[in-house]
């Protein structure tokens, strides 16, 4: 009889080991040094061990601390890693929020099969969230402070001491989470006067993803070659790379976010979003583009006071089809999305020698970013109304000590 395979044990959050942190660090004011380091840490994280023996362990909530791996590790030779990135959100009736981490959690799991690493039931990394928030919440994100959100890094490394080509026998689950800078106050003491960021399309020979790679994937992997050009876009000015791919120039992704143009289709005239598709895998399925797209799909298909209606498209459009429109006066507006910029309006895309001003194309028409982002504030922050949206997994059992 042939012998039966062990069962290994999935990731499981209802049995959490907690050991607390007898040396509290102290509470960044927003703005400060620390707080615009985004790697000022709170009190404690989460960490789980994975092996190809046994699978899952305990998860822990320990003080937080340096990682120790080996020189060997996979992660850092074959960049056996992925993240995401999440936010919580102390809310206006004085809850703690976390929006669509389901969501986050299917993609971190995804993620981590792309890149050779185990994957896990993704519904417990919010219950794993949320038994690290319970602990650091009331000190982080106090009660009598609405409004404020922490940001959250859930990772899962390849760490065990393999230098040979294969896959990671040991794997590391960890969260943390960190006092992160609100995107809209930058601008304001940066001193710039109007609000929005500067974009400059890549070059030719500088590809982000293609057909086939990586790109739908949040993987470091996808991140460390891409800052030569965005160190590169920031030494003339500018603060994100507008990715094109192939020789067509297709639009994809701007820096880490994902690209939204607002204009009027030149054959119907009528009023589109339009956005990069995900069947071809060159962009992140963004959690705030899905939520964009369907606040669009059900809020904005009718007139809604001063703002037209909008058709939401997603499929493959060029710079070219970008520049045409703005020199035609077709274009509304422009943004980009995601969990660190949320919604913000881009105003400004450079391609070769032409600057385009995405303000000043549209003033009198655009409102949408603004309306949409709006929308988004009030489910996170549990506020007009919102306070029990599906998108809001509330997390309970705050600690008192």
């Amino acid at each position: 009889m042939g012998s039966i395979a062990p069962t290994l044990a999935e990731l499981d959050a209802s049995v959490v080991k907690v050991t607390r942190s007898t040396n509290l660090r102290e509470v960044p004011l927003p703005g400060s040094p620390e707080e615009l380091s985004h790697s000022y840490c709170t009190d404690h994280m989460v960490t789980v061990r994975w092996t190809v023996a046994n699978g899952w362990e305990t998860p822990e909530v320990k003080p937080f601390q340096n990682l120790s791996i080996p020189p060997t590790a996979s992660c850092l030779h074959y960049a056996t890693e992925c993240f995401e990135g999440m936010k919580v959100y102390r809310g206006f009736d004085g809850k703690l929020r976390l929006f669509r981490p389901d969501c986050n959690g299917e993609r971190l799991a995804n993620s981590a099969t792309r890149a050779s690493l185990p994957g896990f039931r993704f519904e417990e990394l919010k219950r794993l969230i949320a038994k690290l928030m319970q602990i650091d919440g009331p000190r982080w994100l106090p009660k009598d402070q609405p409004g404020r959100f922490l940001y959250l890094r859930p990772t899962v490394i390849g760490n065990g001491p393999h230098l040979g080509v294969q896959t990671p026998k040991e794997a590391l689950l960890f969260i943390i989470a960190v006092p992160w800078p609100d995107p809209s106050n930058l601008k304001k003491t940066e001193g710039d006067a109007q609000p929005g960021l500067k974009l400059l399309s890549s070059s030719p020979d500088s590809i982000r993803a293609w057909p086939g790679g990586f790109g739908y994937a949040k993987l470091g992997a996808n991140y460390g070659p891409s800052l030569v050009a965005h160190g590169k876009a920031q030494a003339v000015g500018f603060d994100q790379v507008l990715w094109l791919f192939g020789e067509d120039r297709q639009v994809t992704e701007a820096g880490a976010s994902n690209f939204f143009i607002i204009w009027e289709n030149q054959e119907t005239g009528k009023r589109e979003l339009v956005t990069a598709p995900l069947e071809t895998q060159l962009i992140l399925p963004g959690v705030t583009r899905r939520s964009v797209l369907e606040l669009a799909r059900t809020r904005l298909a009718q007139p809604l006071g001063n703002l037209g209606a909008l058709e939401v498209v997603e499929r493959a459009f060029t710079i070219r089809d970008i520049e045409q429109a703005w020199r035609e006066g077709r274009i509304v507006e422009a943004f980009v999305c995601g969990t660190a910029y949320f919604v913000t309006p881009v105003k400004l895309i450079r391609e070769g020698s032409l600057d385009m001003n995405m303000l000043e194309a549209g003033a009198k028409r655009a409102g949408y970013a603004a309306q949409i982002k709006s929308w988004l504030e009030a489910i996170m922050f549990g506020k007009d109304g919102q306070e029990n949206h599906e998108w809001s997994y509330l997390i309970e059992n705050e600690s008192q000590k």
